[in-house]
């Protein structure tokens, strides 16, 4: 696989790929870790996953270097996936086996009535470059301590990454087979989804791969989890502290260099506080250090890849057609390397491209509204529906507003983050089923019930033979 440096431009030493038959001898280990896997004990499941927190932590300079080197994150940013990384790991560690108990229903006289949390076997992931560590070590640490194995397939461009994470759970003490990274192409996943070894898939990326991904899944019968796409509304209400606002908002736009599906990307600002906010928000975004991901005072590190970087100037550039206003930023900065600035539009038409489509790179749209009933309309006017925010001095105020917006997530004063500790995900065409938390240990597990009866018979009751 072909590797470029995205800070530089320049190639990278390729990673060989895997033919079929490594596919394939990944299948029968996968199948066969199962049977021996789903039988561990939990605490045993519990104590290596809290050991692969421990190989995350020992090789954290490692696998940042690796994450900004394959994909230009910041290097300060890739450690801190790194770290939390290790958070999750360590949560599942001390709350696996809390989320997957027995849990007792009541029945009847001298019934045992229960329901119980078994895994599905060999689970497929495809994951994005964005987060290369992160998106897959919340797919692994509930999901292999809940019993299941894993099969990654990740993007093509950071194979160093899987790779690496492979390493992590041999590490660990991971039997083989346990969790194995499929390094093969796009057009190898509905074959592998297709196999009836493989029982259940998840997938983080766009909303056409997520299509794709389900009706393979859909066709063979088999449950999928999907996180897609966002268009996040970051809604500052006229009673918002503004200063904040703007100083959180420029993180939550411009975090891992604005590519993240759940940063902020439409700010829908009441007109009492318009003016001052946007005056507040350019002065942060043109105070960030656009540069060299390896140095510690960058802010924002170049885009992934040289077509990301294209697709993310045309939609300016049509935006601006069709009326937005530039206030900063808004032209591929003339250096080596994928580098865009952080930029914000403004008088965005509501059919621009910014408007209507995901921005996947450092650019705000921002959007003025009268009053509260109009900054819900506008966050709503989308059929994404993964995260947003809301910012008001009146908590009360930040609840009901919160509650009026579709998606799956709603912060008030504060920026939309993912925690190991919640249910993670999206509504409409942001993908549907949940990850971490107790909700998301239990997408991949059959929720069995058992029905116990007492051998001896009512006293009111017939006997029988």
């Amino acid at each position: 696989m072909e590797r470029i440096n995205p800070a530089t431009g320049e190639s990278l030493d390729p990673i060989e790929a895997d033919d079929d038959a490594a596919v394939e001898d990944a299948l029968a280990d996968a199948e066969s870790a199962f049977v021996e896997w789903r039988g561990v004990p939990i605490t045993e499941r519990q104590a290596l996953v809290e050991d692969a927190a421990s190989v995350l932590r020992e090789n954290e300079e490692e696998y940042a270097a690796l994450m900004t080197e394959e994909m230009g994150k910041p290097l300060d940013s890739a450690r801190a996936e790194v770290e939390k990384c290790a958070w999750v790991c360590e949560y599942y560690a001390e709350r696996a086996a809390e989320h997957l108990q027995d849990e007792r229903v009541g029945s009847e006289a001298k019934a045992e009535t229960f329901v119980s949390y078994e895994p599905l076997g060999p689970v497929l992931a495809v994951m994005p470059w964005n987060f290369p560590f992160w998106q897959v070590f919340r797919f692994a640490a509930p999901h292999l301590t809940a019993g299941n194995v894993g099969l990654l397939k990740h993007a093509s461009n950071v194979p160093g990454c899987a790779r690496a994470i492979e390493e992590v759970f041999r590490e660990a003490g991971y039997p083989e087979g346990v969790f194995q990274s499929l390094l093969v192409g796009s057009d190898a996943v509905a074959e592998v989804i297709a196999d009836e070894r493989v029982k259940a898939v998840t997938l983080t990326g766009s909303e056409r791969a997520g299509r794709s991904v389900a009706a393979d899944a859909g066709a063979e019968l088999k449950k999928t989890v999907l996180e897609l796409g966002g268009s996040d509304p970051f809604v500052v209400l006229d009673d918002a502290d503004v200063a904040a606002a703007a100083a959180t908002g420029t993180i939550a736009r411009t975090l891992n260099s604005g590519q993240s599906c759940i940063a902020a990307k439409r700010f829908v600002v009441h007109t009492d506080v318009y003016d001052e906010f946007v005056e507040a928000f350019v002065a942060e975004m043109e105070a960030l250090t656009v540069g060299d991901p390896t140095d510690s005072g960058t802010d924002v590190g170049p885009q992934a890849r040289a077509d990301l970087l294209d697709t993310l100037h045309d939609q300016v550039e049509r935006s601006v057609e069709a009326g937005a206003t530039v206030e900063t930023g808004g032209e591929p900065l003339d250096r080596q390397g994928f580098f865009y600035p952080p930029t914000v539009l403004t008088d965005v038409p509501a059919d621009a491209a910014v408007a209507t489509e995901e921005v996947f790179g450092p650019v705000a749209a921002v959007f003025a509204v009268d009053d509260e009933a109009e900054a819900i309309a506008v966050a709503n006017d989308t059929n994404l529906g993964l995260g947003g925010s809301v910012w008001t001095e009146d908590v009360a105020r930040g609840k009901r507003v919160a509650r009026r917006i579709d998606s799956g997530a709603v912060f008030v004063n504060e920026l939309t983050k993912s925690d190991p500790r919640l249910p993670f995900g999206g509504i409409g065409d942001s993908g549907y089923g949940r990850e971490l938390g107790r909700d998301g240990i239990r997408e991949f597990v059959n929720r069995k019930t058992v029905w116990v009866q007492d051998a001896e018979p009512p006293e009111d009751g017939p006997a029988t033979e």
